[in-house]
């Protein structure tokens, strides 16, 4: 809503109300008292009053282009928003209005946080993921299931979740609030049968004991159920790659929102709007949204305007990076306003976008870019953007911008601007928000023609370990199938050597070797901040054979590498079921139709 009143010619000539009606002392003060219409408390005491609204429509007429004011319109746009401003607001944002002050203060940067989550923290890549992540200074949330071995190994100030994946009920909402991107480290637990070490040597030398069994939760519970659980519980705060739709039509995925005419009427002018549904507006020919109207500066006024009720849960967008809009132009300016309160009457993060006469084209308005404005002034020290609470949105086509400043395409007269969509977008390039650490070799237990005898252990006795792999796959298809950007990391047998020698990344899934923890957690890190990496998955291993141990001189360390140059030579669409699917249709058909439950 916006202030369009000048002043001079504001105290209209009006007609059926009583003396007393336009007298009061409390609300308005000189200089101010003599330019403003002035109503009493008992006012608008009755207009918050249904029985009110049965009440014949009154016309009030102003000198300024003598036309008559809706009153009834006026009250019908406040009772559609949930009732009138009280009248101490409304008035003293107008005396705002009329204070010539300005400041060149600059407008606060609208900020997010961009918490990473580790899952599977105090496993042996997690644990070092949560440590290079904090050598680079970054924010940092591990899931863990047991806190007394989570401070131990972490320390006590860590940022910690207690919850376990495979129990949807401890992934409580709250505890991912703030969570931007998600290392998941977490892995089922094989062990020998015969027991390890005190310090565990076995398993620190990787899988290459005889008799390897599945320790605690099965596969199907933690690397599928588990899966899912955790893909549900992070996906509002990670974003979807294609964005969210907030409103529009797209195929057969139609999203409607409650929206409402807010004109000048408000102001005492004349400009009147609506919001329609065109069955064949769109550049297909199908459905699209239509804000049209009439435009007049009578009465001081000269704006109209589009804005949805309030919605009854906030939409957090905090994923996203803006609004993309997709429109038919008609050669004029207008605004995007989006609030983050539920009053009335409030500050509007707002920005303006042109448009191209007859063309449809896709508008993108940054988050970055909305300006806290409040009846066409920017206020100065106004609460930062919160794209996790979105209240309401509104499209306005204006005479003003703010601060003074006038619209140079503004013209009165009818308008109509098609809207086939509203979204919420990321910003290209595009990075991972999803990295997982699967295994080489999880299509390969079915491989047709695969000698057996060649492969890894868990490859060889994947039916005997639980179905391991198959599960650890199916896993990895519910972070493709998710929309989530991701990167699927695909170690071959992992060790406790150092970080450092030279690296083969291959896709396909048919290497086998060895590769550091150390270094698959460095290789994490990196794939959140590469677009090479997005929807990759891929095998890595070192170049040292199993034969030979890797050491580092402390005194001349290795290099840091610079992921990039592998993620680069990475393709798209490549997991290793290729040649699964030449052959067969599915997974082991007695577990393709399993139902899966704690």
């Amino acid at each position: 809503m916006e202030c369009l009143c000048s002043t001079t010619n504001l105290q209209p000539q009006l007609k059926g109300f009583s003396k007393n009606t336009l007298h009061h002392h409390k609300l308005l003060s000189s200089p101010y008292s003599t330019q403003f219409i002035q109503l009493n408390d008992t006012t608008f005491t009755s207009l918050r009053k249904p029985t009110y609204l049965r009440a014949k429509t009154s016309s009030i007429v102003a000198e300024s282009g003598k036309q008559g004011w809706d009153f009834g319109r006026f009250l019908k746009t406040l009772y559609y928003f949930n009732g009138p401003p009280s009248p101490a607001k409304f008035f003293a944002s107008l005396i705002g209005k009329f204070s010539n002050s300005t400041s060149s203060e600059p407008v606060k940067n609208m900020g997010t946080s961009d918490i990473i989550l580790v899952t599977g923290a105090t496993g042996g890549v997690g644990r070092r993921v949560v440590d290079v992540l904090r050598k680079k200074g970054l924010p940092v949330r591990v899931l863990v299931r047991n806190e007394e071995k989570a401070k131990k190994m972490l320390g006590p100030d860590v940022d910690m979740i207690v919850g376990d994946i495979t129990k949807e009920s401890t992934l409580v909402p709250e505890y991912f609030k703030g969570v931007k991107k998600v290392i998941n480290a977490v892995s089922v637990i094989v062990g020998p049968k015969e027991g390890d070490t005190p310090d565990r040597a076995k398993y620190s030398q990787g899988i290459k004991f005889f008799e390897p069994e599945i320790k605690g939760d099965s596969p199907e519970k933690v690397e599928y159920i588990g899966m899912k659980n955790l893909i549900s519980a992070v996906k509002k705060g990670v974003g979807l790659q294609n964005g969210k739709l907030l409103f529009g039509y797209e195929g057969d995925l139609s999203t409607e929102l409650p929206w409402g005419a807010l004109d000048d009427v408000v102001m005492g002018g004349v400009s009147e709007s609506s919001f329609q549904i065109d069955q064949t507006g769109s550049e297909t020919g199908g459905p699209t949204g239509l804000f049209k109207g009439v435009v007049s500066t009578a009465n001081n006024g000269g704006f109209t305007s589009i804005r949805t009720k309030n919605f009854s849960v906030p939409e957090d967008l905090s994923a996203y990076d803006g609004l993309e809009l997709r429109v038919k132009g008609n050669g004029r300016r207008y605004k995007l306003i989006v609030r983050i309160s539920p009053e009335w009457d409030t500050v509007g993060y707002t920005t303006g976008f042109d448009t191209v006469k007859d063309e449809w084209q896709t508008i993108r308005l940054p988050f970055s870019s909305l300006r806290p404005i409040f009846r066409a002034k920017t206020v100065f020290g106004a609460p930062p953007f919160d794209a996790s609470n979105i209240v309401s949105l509104q499209l306005m086509f204006s005479k003003f911008e703010y601060d003074g400043k006038l619209n140079p395409t503004f013209v009165e007269g009818p308008f109509q601007l098609p809207v086939s969509t509203i979204r919420a977008y990321m910003k290209e390039p595009i990075t991972p928000r999803f990295v997982h650490v699967s295994s080489a070799g999880v299509t390969r237990p079915d491989r047709p023609g695969l000698d057996l005898s060649k492969q890894p252990p868990a490859v060889r006795l994947n039916k005997e370990l639980d179905f391991i792999l198959t599960f650890k796959l199916k896993g990895e298809d519910l972070v493709r199938e998710s929309g989530i950007p991701y990167t699927i990391v695909r170690p071959c047998a992992l060790t406790e050597e150092p970080a450092g020698a030279d690296l083969i990344f291959e896709q396909g899934d048919n290497i086998t070797g060895k590769i550091s923890r150390e270094e698959v957690a460095r290789i994490c890190v990196a794939a959140l901040e590469s677009p090479y990496a997005l929807d990759k998955t891929f095998e890595v291993k070192s170049v040292i054979p199993f034969s030979e141990p890797f050491t580092v001189d402390p005194e001349n360390p290795p290099a840091e590498k610079d992921y990039n140059t592998y993620f680069k030579t990475l393709k798209d669409g490549i997991t290793g079921k290729e040649a699964l699917e030449q052959t067969r249709v599915g997974l082991m058909p007695a577990y393709t139709n399993s139902t899966f439950g704690r």
